[in-house]
C-alpha cells in the first residue's frame, strides 16, 4: 500500500490475465515441446525413421517462433504488468526468492541458447551431438518450470513459510509437488496441441504421426487430471470452500472449476476420437482446432481457478490483494493512511472528496475500477434503486429490488428491516440530497465492519493460514486507516453515480 497506484480502466487483474494466460500456454509448450521433440528425434535416429526425425525438425521451427519469440516477449510483459499493478507482491517475491529467480534465469539462458543452436544445426553436426543439444534444451526448460512453480505455489499455500520465512519452507509448500505433476501433464498437452499440425503435414506417415501425437495428448490429459485432484486435495479448507460444496463462497469460481474439468474431459475425448481412432480427420483442420481449443481452455481455466483461490490475498495470510501486509494493520489504523502512504498526503487535503478518492485508490483500486471492470459504482445504489425499495410499487417489487441491489452487502438485514430504516418514498422525492447522507451513512457502517474485521487477522495465529470464512466479508481485505480516512472514503463513495463520475447524488431522472 506504500506504492502509487497505476490507474487502468480495464482493471489490473483483467490486464494480467490477458498477458499471462497466453504466455503460460506458450511457456508450457516450450517445456513439453522440448521433451516431445527430443524424444521424437531420438526415436527417429534409433529406429532409422526419417519421418519421425522430419517431424522433430518441422516442430523445432514452431518451437523457435512461438516460445523463444512470443514467449520471451510476453514473459517480460508479465514482469512489467505485475510490477505496475502489484508492486508489493513483486517486491516480496524478489526479496524472498532472489536466488530462485537467479537459478531460473540460468535455466532460461540455457533454454534459449540450446533452442537456437538446435534449430540452426540440423544436418550440420552429428546426429548424436544434435540430440544432445535437444536434451539440453529440455533440461533448461523443465528446470525453469520446477523453479518458477515453487515460487508461484507458495503464494497460495505458503505453509511453514508463514512462521519461518525460510526459502525452502516456502518453495516446497503443500501444493508444490501436485502442481509440478499437473504442470508436467499440461506441458505434454500443450506440446501435442502445437505439434499436431506439423504431424499432419506428412503425406506418407501422417496417420501414424497423428496417432503418435495423440498418445502424448492422452497421457498429458491423464497426468493433468491426477495432478489436479492432488492439488485440490492439498488446499486448505478455507480455500476449497471458495469453490466446493453445496454453497461455495464464490459462485463464479465454482463455475470456473466446473468449466476447467469439463474442458479437460473434452480435450481427452476429442484427442481419443480425432487423434487415435480417426487420425485422418485432422486433415480437415477443424477437429485439430477443437482439440487445441479444449486443451487451452482447460489450462486457462485452471490458471483462473488458481489465481482466484488466493482471494483476498496475493500471498495467503501475509499480503492482501491491495498490497496491505497483515503485520501493518494495527499501525495503519493508529497512524492513518496519510502518515503511512507518503504519495497520498501531498496537496488537496482540504477537500474530503479528493482525500476519499486517494483512499479509494489505496484501499480498493487493486480490485475495483470506478466504472469499468468490477465497477464500484455498480455496487452502489442509485436514487432510483433506493426509491424502488422503499416505494414497493407494485407490491413485491421492493423486495426484488432489495435482493438485486442491497442483499449482498446488507447480509444482516432483510427487506422489511431495510424499509423501516429508510425514509419514505415521498420524503426521498422531496429531499433527494437526504439520500446522499443516507447512502454515506450506510457506506460508513460497512467500512466500520471492514475495519473491525482487521482485528481478526491481527489476533490470528500468524504461523498458519487464516480462515477467511470466519469474517464478514471473506473476499475483501479489511479496511485500514483512522476515522478521517474512513469518513473521507465514505464521502467519496457516496457521491459516485453509475457512470463512475464524482458528483453529488440528485434525483436522477426525476
Amino acid at each position: 500500500m506504500d506504492y502509487p497506484i497505476w490507474d487502468f480502466a480495464m482493471g489490473g487483474g483483467m490486464l494480467m490475465a490477458l498477458v499471462a494466460v497466453p504466455h503460460v500456454i506458450v511457456a508450457h509448450f516450450a517445456v513439453g515441446g522440448g521433451l516431445l521433440i527430443a524424444v521424437t528425434e531420438t526415436l527417429g535416429v534409433r529406429r532409422n525413421d526419417p519421418e519421425l526425425r522430419e517431424l522433430a525438425k518441422r516442430s523445432s521451427l514452431v518451437l523457435i517462433l512461438v516460445s523463444t519469440v512470443y514467449g520471451a516477449i510476453s514473459g517480460v510483459g508479465i514482469w512489467v504488468v505485475a510490477g505496475l499493478i502489484s508492486p508489493g507482491a513483486i517486491s516480496s517475491l524478489i526479496h524472498n526468492y532472489v536466488w530462485g529467480w537467479a537459478i531460473e534465469w540460468v535455466f532460461f539462458i540455457l533454454e534459449i541458447v540450446a533452442a537456437l543452436v538446435y534449430y540452426g544445426t540440423w544436418d550440420k553436426i552429428s546426429k548424436k551431438a544434435h540430440m544432445l543439444v535437444g536434451w539440453l534444451y529440455f533440461v533448461g526448460a523443465y528446470g525453469s518450470l520446477v523453479v518458477i512453480n515453487g515460487i508461484i505455489t507458495y503464494q497460495l499455500t505458503p505453509g511453514k513459510w508463514l512462521e519461518s520465512h525460510a526459502f525452502w519452507d516456502g518453495f516446497f509448500n503443500p501444493t508444490y509437488w501436485p502442481a509440478t505433476l499437473l504442470r508436467t501433464g499440461v506441458a505434454l498437452m500443450m506440446a501435442a496441441a502445437f505439434m499436431l499440425f506439423p504431424a499432419s503435414k506428412s503425406r506418407e506417415a501422417g496417420t501414424r504421426l497423428v496417432r503418435y501425437i495423440g498418445g502424448w495428448l492422452v497421457a498429458g490429459s491423464l497426468i493433468s487430471y491426477v495432478g489436479y485432484r492432488w492439488w485440490e486435495a492439498q488446499l486448505g479448507e478455507t480455500t476449497r470452500a471458495l469453490f466446493l460444496g453445496e454453497s461455495p463462497t464464490l459462485a463464479s469460481l465454482a463455475a470456473t472449476r466446473s468449466f476447467t474439468l469439463w474442458a479437460l474431459a473434452a480435450a481427452l475425448v476429442l484427442g481419443i476420437v480425432f487423434l487415435l481412432i480417426v487420425p485422418r480427420s485432422i486433415k480437415a483442420i477443424v477437429p485439430g482446432i477443437l482439440v487445441m481449443v479444449a486443451a487451452f481452455a482447460f489450462f486457462g481455466g485452471w490458471e483462473r481457478l488458481r489465481e482466484g483461490s488466493r482471494k483476498p490475498f496475493l500471498i495467503h495470510s501475509h499480503l492482501f490483494s491491495n498490497g496491505l501486509l497483515v503485520e501493518d494493520i494495527e499501525r495503519i489504523n493508529s497512524a492513518g493512511l496519510q502518515a503511512y502512504t507518503g504519495w497520498a498526503s501531498t496537496g488537496g487535503l482540504d477537500d474530503p472528496i479528493e482525500v476519499g478518492r486517494r483512499v479509494f485508490k489505496i484501499q480498493c483500486a487493486a480490485c475495483h475500477t470506478l466504472g469499468g471492470y468490477r465497477s464500484i459504482t455498480e455496487a452502489l445504489p442509485t436514487f432510483q434503486e433506493m426509491l424502488a425499495v422503499t416505494a414497493n410499487d407494485p407490491p413485491g417489487s421492493g423486495a426484488a429490488a432489495f435482493e438485486a441491489g442491497c442483499a449482498s452487502c446488507h447480509r444482516d438485514s432483510n427487506f422489511e428491516e431495510m424499509v423501516e430504516f429508510m425514509p419514505g418514498a415521498d420524503e426521498m422525492k422531496e429531499d433527494p440530497e437526504m439520500v446522499t447522507d443516507l447512502l454515506v451513512g450506510m457506506i460508513t457502517g460497512t467500512l466500520e465492519q471492514l475495519r473491525d474485521m482487521g482485528q481478526a487477522y491481527v489476533d490470528a495465529d500468524r504461523s498458519v493460514q487464516f480462515d477467511t470464512q470466519t469474517t464478514a466479508y471473506p473476499m475483501m481485505p479489511p479496511f485500514v486507516g483512522n476515522d478521517e480516512d474512513l469518513e473521507a472514503l465514505a464521502t467519496f463513495l457516496g457521491t459516485l453515480t453509475h457512470d463512475g463520475a464524482s458528483t453529488v447524488l440528485t434525483g436522477g431522472g426525476e
